[in-house]
């Protein structure tokens, strides 16, 4: 008996343990994406604690920074720490082909694999998103609301496909390519009919035509990536050295 309360013990340490570190790097990922830690800055840990009010020491903040290392949102110096990854119109550009090719991908499995359920989901995710109040000078929490529906969106569209791996790829593409749009949206008003794509796409789908669908979807990524381009280019954005 004494053995499987040790066992219990030791059993909710651990997932204790992973439910702080999967938070850690949520916080991490979204003050990045959200630029609260701006594009090149360098990430100081005990400087990084005391900003973002982690009560934490160095250790865990050491591994939630590697994985995000791992996913691309962080560069790990040798000997010189933590930088947020800078942004730059090369790495959108990279971040959209990769998508354009990895959700084309999913997609298509998604739309031969798809059952019923799935495209009940899909539908759904593209109302919530649809219905959503979008203003010329979106506020911030409006910009948070509808950054979510449209990750939910896109990550419902690509379900189907049963493929773990791929899913989790598109993830963290998605990620990736979050914080360029968020970056957008802070300055620049919508300027296109992002409901009517998602529509089309959304109606493509339900037809089981893979080759339209796959096609709108490309399209529908890298319209927004040449609109972020542009802006990138307008800015004239340094990031930190």
């Amino acid at each position: 008996m004494n053995e499987m309360l040790v066992e219990d013990n030791l059993h909710a340490q651990e997932d204790s343990t992973t439910t702080h570190a999967t938070s850690l790097v949520k916080r991490l990922r979204m003050a990045i994406m959200t630029g609260e830690l701006a594009p090149g800055s360098k990430l100081r840990l005990d400087a990084l604690r005391e900003k973002l009010g982690l009560t934490i020491s160095r250790s865990p903040l050491r591994e939630a920074l590697s994985r995000l290392g791992a996913e691309g949102l962080v560069i790990i110096e040798d000997n010189r720490g933590y930088r947020v990854i800078p942004v730059s119109e090369e790495n959108l550009q990279e971040i959209a082909k990769l998508r354009v090719h990895s959700e084309g991908l999913a997609l298509r499995e998604a739309i031969a694999k798809g059952d019923q359920a799935w495209l009940d989901g899909v539908c759904q995710a593209e109302a919530v998103l649809r219905d959503i109040k979008r203003s010329d000078q979106p506020v911030a929490g409006d910009r948070d609301t509808w950054e979510h529906a449209h990750r939910d969106f896109h990550l419902k569209l690509l379900e189907g496909c049963g493929m773990p791996l791929l899913l989790n790829h598109c993830n963290t593409l998605h990620d990736l390519n979050d914080r360029y749009r968020r970056m957008f949206l802070a300055k620049n008003p919508f300027d296109r009919d992002v409901n009517g794509e998602h529509a089309a796409i959304v109606a493509a789908t339900k037809e089981r035509n893979a080759d339209l669908a796959c096609a709108l979807l490309a399209q529908h990524i890298q319209r927004t990536t040449q609109n972020i381009c542009r802006s990138l280019a307008a800015q004239n954005i340094q990031t930190p050295g």
